[in-house]
């Protein structure tokens, strides 16, 4: 139960006036601040700098002789497999890589399955009278847009503290062969920033699906996106699922996006070989190559494993201060009210905020003309829409800490100031 029930109604009153004399005090600043999206920010951006000159005019020759400047290569060149195989724990025949955006490589799969359907589909996805997608919530918008784009009906599931409610999951692909698939963001999910458990991850694995052609959509966009010396671990979906007997059930998606330059990075497809050939012979229809050049430009500037990993290090030390930034703010203004709850994440680049029910639409909106932009509420919901209207995902990245504290001190003033009002309404106040 909220402090505001314990007020009497002259106090709650007082309270609220006070509230909205400092709301009207922010909005007499004319903020423009922007936490609307998890961008890098130009600190951020400025650590691959050497990206852009790495290359030399005669370095232009993968290791196996390949000329990046020409067609080829239609699955990566060797050296950027193996360089990034040791993020998704895979080899380098189960990867393709890429152009520079992961969500196009899944978009592009997702419609791939619409217009000719996957190795086992008796028709494209598109012939049949209906498909239908899991979608764990709260989850990342983007996903979900590309379902509302293609006319896949989107199945909202549940989350829980270590990853998707298991047993919702596995009724439904059991029960209904229209269910193709699953989103999954396992690792520092968007914008839970749970971890999935080794639980979670074996009965994905493992369950009976009512469609031969079920797959596991493993976006695992913070695989190295760390805050912590001590970072959690994930199994491997890969390996889980050929020792579960179901070796094509996944596609895992990975990007340098927010590692380098995320106009300029390069993305990643892992799968199973099986899943790799087939996808190879459409790639091969599509387009003659990816951009090789930029692949190896990766490989010159990061090395090695080491290399990411110190190059990780420096983006913590960079964001790490604006994710306590926001905790420490929120504790200190909301912190034992029982009007909110947040995320405290280890890695990835959000923090989920729930407000009280109902609350997250006015608060979002109240943000916004004070000057703060923040994701839309229900964003992290299928079709937009948060049943309990009380999500919030906060980007604390891309803003400096100066803006970013004011920013964040108008978010806790405005989940009290709309908290307050809906005390006073049910109040009849």
């Amino acid at each position: 139960m909220s402090k505001l029930k314990d007020m009497s109604n002259t106090t709650l009153q007082g309270y609220y006036a006070e509230l909205s004399k400092s709301y009207q005090d922010f909005q007499a600043q004319n903020l423009k601040l922007d936490m609307s999206r998890g961008k890098p920010c130009t600190e951020q951006l400025d650590l691959s700098a050497d990206l852009l000159d790495c290359l030399t005019k005669s370095d232009y020759k993968a290791s196996n002789g390949i000329d990046c400047r020409n067609y080829g290569g239609i699955d990566g060149i060797p050296e950027a497999k193996e360089l990034f195989s040791w993020i998704l724990d895979a080899k380098p025949e189960e990867i393709i890589i890429g152009g520079n955006s992961s969500l196009n490589m899944m978009h592009d799969l997702i419609s791939r399955a619409m217009l000719h359907g996957l190795p086992e589909s008796d028709v494209p996805w598109s012939k049949l009278p209906k498909v239908k997608f899991l979608c764990p919530s709260p989850g990342y918008d983007r996903h979900f847009a590309i379902c509302q784009h293609l006319g896949i009906e989107m199945i909202r599931v549940n989350y829980q503290d270590d990853g998707p409610d298991m047993n919702q999951v596995e009724n439904l692909v059991a029960s209904d062969p229209a269910i193709k698939g699953i989103w999954c963001v396992p690792k520092y999910s968007n914008p839970t920033g749970i971890i999935y458990s080794d639980i979670v991850v074996k009965r994905l694995a493992a369950m009976p699906t009512k469609a031969p052609d079920f797959r596991i959509f493993w976006d695992n966009a913070y695989a190295v996106h760390h805050l912590t010396d001590t970072p959690g671990t994930l199994l491997n979906i890969l390996q889980t699922c050929n020792t579960a007997g179901h070796p094509d059930r996944v596609f895992e998606f990975a990007s340098t996006s927010k590692v380098s330059f995320p106009g300029a990075g390069i993305a990643m497809l892992v799968s199973s070989v099986n899943n790799i050939n087939w996808l190879k012979k459409q790639l091969n229809i599509q387009t003659i190559g990816p951009d090789k050049l930029n692949q190896l430009r990766h490989v010159r500037f990061f090395k090695n494993e080491a290399g990411i990993k110190e190059h990780m290090v420096r983006h913590a030390a960079i964001i790490k201060p604006k994710f306590n930034l926001v905790l420490d703010i929120l504790e200190s203004e909301l912190g034992g009210e029982n009007i909110a709850s947040w995320s405290k994440p280890q890695g990835g680049y959000f923090i989920s905020l729930d407000t009280l029910p109902g609350c997250a639409k006015e608060i979002v909106a109240k943000a916004e003309a004070a000057g703060v932009l923040l994701t839309p509420a229900g964003a992290t919901y299928p079709y937009g829409k948060d049943p309990e209207d009380k999500n919030i995902r906060l980007s604390p990245t891309f803003p400096p800490l100066s803006e970013l504290k004011q920013a964040m001190e108008l978010v806790a003033l405005c989940v009290k100031l709309v908290s307050a009002e809906h005390e006073l309404a049910a109040r009849g106040l």
